[in-house]
């Protein structure tokens, strides 16, 4: 019982952990957050890839936002975050693992007409 406890406390911790992982630069309530990355396209989806750390999130566009204007650009996006659905053998092939992460996008703008190369 007691190695049972302690993995539940382990696996506790960890969900926190990427929690505050995600939501860094979080200006917003309720899985509302404001990210800073590159915006790239893998597998026919649209990918935020924020360099340090390296996360990617898959991106979402509502209402007139056109991600494909946003292409190579160094982009702020404001959006909510949920856990990612998709778990078709494409999103599994970008980067080994699907993002586990979506922003669906409610504001997006440029701060950067080209990604810096890594």
């Amino acid at each position: 019982m007691r190695p049972l406890v302690f993995a539940m406390s382990l696996l506790s911790a960890s969900f926190a952990i990427a929690q505050n992982t995600t939501a860094d630069n979080s200006k917003h309530d309720k899985g509302e957050v404001t990210i800073q990355g590159c915006v790239t396209r893998s597998s026919g989806d649209y990918v935020l890839m924020k360099q340090d750390p390296a996360v990617s999130y898959e991106l979402q566009a509502t209402g007139k936002i056109r991600l494909k204007d946003y292409l190579g650009q160094r982009v702020e996006v404001t959006g909510e975050q949920s856990p990612t659905l998709s778990s078709s053998s494409d999103a599994m092939n970008r980067v080994g693992s699907a993002s586990p992460v979506t922003i669906t996008i409610r504001s997006i703008k440029t701060l950067d007409k080209e990604c810096p190369l890594r």
